[in-house]
């Protein structure tokens, strides 16, 4: 199953304006990096989102959240969001505003 372009569409209406942004073609979707750390994407029809560990817990207590897990082996931190999850444009930002604000934390690559 290809990715969902719509969900690519709306995150790029979003972070398009961010300064060091990003876009790649991974995990069979597509991948936003933020001064060369990954941030966000798309893989099939969810969000995923790289939270790091304490936000990651947080973000699991969502009806619409899991771990991001694609092979049998999660990826540390990141989140996989249902599209029930991101409605509005104003739930979409929040989610990316927390990834935002650990990939922030990150130096640069």
């Amino acid at each position: 199953m290809p990715y969902n372009t719509e969900i690519d569409g709306r995150i790029m209406k979003i972070i398009g304006e961010w300064e060091g942004i990003e876009r790649k073609k991974m995990f069979g979707g597509t991948c936003h990096l933020l001064h060369g750390n990954m941030l966000c994407g798309v893989y099939k029809d969810y969000l995923i989102l790289r939270l790091g560990e304490e936000k990651f817990n947080i973000a699991l207590k969502s009806q619409f959240a899991r771990p991001f897990d694609i092979t049998g082996r999660p990826m540390k931190g990141w989140v996989m969001v249902e599209q029930d999850g991101f409605v509005s444009k104003a739930d979409l930002k929040h989610w990316l505003d927390q990834a935002k604000a650990f990939v922030r934390t990150l130096p640069p690559k």
